[in-house]
């Protein structure tokens, strides 16, 4: 019994790092595209300290009502519906990330698969504080909603540039 614990602790212990470290390469791997062509920032990610407070918990890209919105790549769709009075589309991506779409008048269903550019609804008017004809409000998050580490989507974007600053 003594010789089969063991061989089964070292068969775990050689497993889950690999599972793991796959797991979080799959992760950083994660680039987004804009949901929106053209994208323009209206407002900010604010993420709050700590998690229960108020905070703008992704970003405001300005548009036109009925323009389509597009996944931000590929995923599941996990949600498409109204949620506190509001349609929202949520979509799962590989490695753990969630994004999510306001105010979306869907055209996908959950459980759908959907493939990078494709459309997920149209926007709709309406969005609160918004300066535009309509917002989208673009959010991203790793792990399930209930226990969610909100991210600014923007630092996601696969164009987005990196700047150094200068040394001194």
């Amino acid at each position: 019994m003594k010789v089969a614990v063991t061989a089964l602790v070292a068969v775990l212990l050689a497993v889950i790092p690999a599972v793991m470290s796959a797991s979080s390469a799959r992760a950083d791997d994660v680039r987004l595209l804009w949901p929106l062509q053209p994208a323009q920032v209206t407002r900010g990610f604010d993420a709050p300290a700590p998690d229960w407070q108020r905070g703008h918990r992704g970003v405001d890209l300005a548009g036109e009502p009925g323009q389509p919105v597009y996944v931000a790549g590929p995923g599941t769709v996990v949600y498409a519906g109204m949620l506190a009075g509001r349609p929202v589309v949520s979509v799962e991506h590989d490695g753990g990330l969630r994004t999510s779409y306001e105010p979306v008048q869907a055209t996908v269903r959950a459980g759908q698969r959907v493939g990078a550019t494709s459309a997920l609804g149209r926007l709709v008017a309406g969005h609160p504080g918004c300066p535009a004809p309509a917002c989208l409000h673009w959010g991203a998050m790793w792990g399930p909603a209930q226990h969610a580490r909100y991210v600014d989507p923007l630092g996601l974007l696969a164009d987005t540039p990196v700047r150094l600053k200068p040394w001194g």
